[in-house]
Order: C-alpha cells, then sequence, then structure tokens
C-alpha cells in the first residue's frame, strides 16, 4: 500500500475542517515595558507568566507602549489575583467614549493550582507579588508576576557593587583579547 501523494499529505492538526490549528513550535514574547524598580527593591526567587483582562482600548494603547508598571502591584482577593496601580493612559483616537481611569484594577489570569500556590507563599513564606513586565505572546498581553522578598538597603548596596564589579571585570576581559 502506498502513502499520500507527494505535495498533498498535510498533519492531521492542519486538515480543513479540524478546529485544532498548528502552533508553531517557539513563540517568542515581544517586550512591552519592564518594571526596572522591582529588581532593584526585590530578590526575586519565583516567576510566573499570567493573562490579563482588558478592555480593547487598553489593549491598544498598550500596544502603543503608553503603559507603566512603576507603582503597579499584585495583591490577592476572594481567591484572584489582581494588578493594581498599572498605568495605561488612553490614546486620543479612542477618546470617542469616556474611559474609566487609567489605573483600574486588572485581573491576572492564573491557574488555580499556581494561585493556590502563591498565596501560600504570600500568607507562609512572608513573600510578596510583584509584576515584572508585560509583554505580547502570540498576540495577546502577558503579565510576569514574581514571588519576591524585599532587600534591606545593605543588599541593594551589595548588588550595586557586583555589577559594577561585573562591568570593570567585563571591560578589563575586551581589552585582554585584543
Amino acid at each position: 500500500m502506498q502513502g499520500p501523494p507527494p505535495g498533498r499529505y498535510r498533519p492531521k492538526s492542519m486538515r480543513i475542517g479540524d478546529n485544532r490549528r498548528a502552533l508553531p513550535s517557539t513563540e517568542t514574547a515581544v517586550s512591552i515595558v519592564e518594571n526596572r524598580k522591582a529588581r532593584h527593591d526585590y530578590t526575586i526567587e519565583d516567576r510566573y507568566e499570567a493573562g490579563m483582562v482588558l478592555h480593547g482600548w487598553e489593549v491598544k494603547a498598550i500596544r502603543a507602549g503608553r503603559v507603566q508598571l512603576k507603582e503597579a502591584y499584585v495583591i490577592a482577593q476572594n481567591g484572584e489575583i489582581y494588578l493594581f496601580g498599572a498605568h495605561v493612559s488612553a490614546m486620543e483616537s479612542t477618546s470617542s467614549f469616556s474611559h474609566p481611569e487609567a489605573t483600574r484594577t486588572r485581573k491576572l489570569l492564573l491557574h488555580a493550582a499556581q494561585i493556590a500556590k502563591l498565596l501560600k507563599a504570600v500568607e507562609q513564606a512572608g513573600y510578596t507579588m510583584v509584576p515584572l513586565n508585560l509583554h505580547f505572546v502570540g498576540g495577546r498581553v502577558k503579565c510576569d508576576i514574581a514571588l519576591a522578598k524585599g532587600k534591606k538597603e545593605f543588599d541593594k548596596r551589595n548588588t550595586e557593587r557586583e555589577r559594577d564589579w561585573q562591568r570593570e571585570h567585563q571591560q578589563i576581559m575586551k581589552i585582554h583579547r585584543r
């Protein structure tokens, strides 16, 4: 018995009438905005990628880069995770109707097991949840949140010293390679 004729075979997931869609093997994340203050003030222990519930005008503004995470934070209420304080500025082209305030509460979408793990760590181990960045994955806005512990002032100074030393070390190695 022969197989299908050459050039006419399609994988099962790409056949006409099949509801499943073929996903690319690697989806790349396109960064929108990063919360640099989080890495300075906290020691990052664990990271989670969460979807966000947004309005259409917010997605358009985020695509245009009109978003800030500088003073944003993540909290849990009633077994759900929310992003507070993220500022999304409305665009002039979408001002045909009134927008709710720019810093409204936005629900983050995670699996129930992930939410339970986050809540347990925050309540028992003294961690805090911090938004790290916003990015696009497959056309959808995602938010990286982290379980983090706050740094003391001397920890921040040590981190800065280490970063300066690494920078100097790289410059020295670059000179010696020549």
